[in-house]
């Protein structure tokens, strides 16, 4: 599946929702996507299922004080 990830063309396999995603690229829990435009609530990383051509945003919370 090829997906444009916070602005990279990138290039998977065995994805097929937002948890997989999260996975694949080893990045933290901690964050929030968007996809196409849409916010996707962290309660649907499970459901919410990708499709090739799919633009996708990922920020990671980062704490500090």
């Amino acid at each position: 599946m090829n997906l444009l990830v916070n602005g990279e063309q990138t290039s998977l396999t065995n994805v097929a929702t937002v948890s997989d995603l999260i996975a694949a690229l080893e990045i933290g829990s901690n964050v929030a996507v968007e996809i196409n435009r849409e916010i996707v609530s962290r309660s649907a990383f499970d459901q919410r299922r990708l499709a090739d051509g799919d633009e996708i945003e990922i920020v990671t919370a980062i704490g500090g004080g």
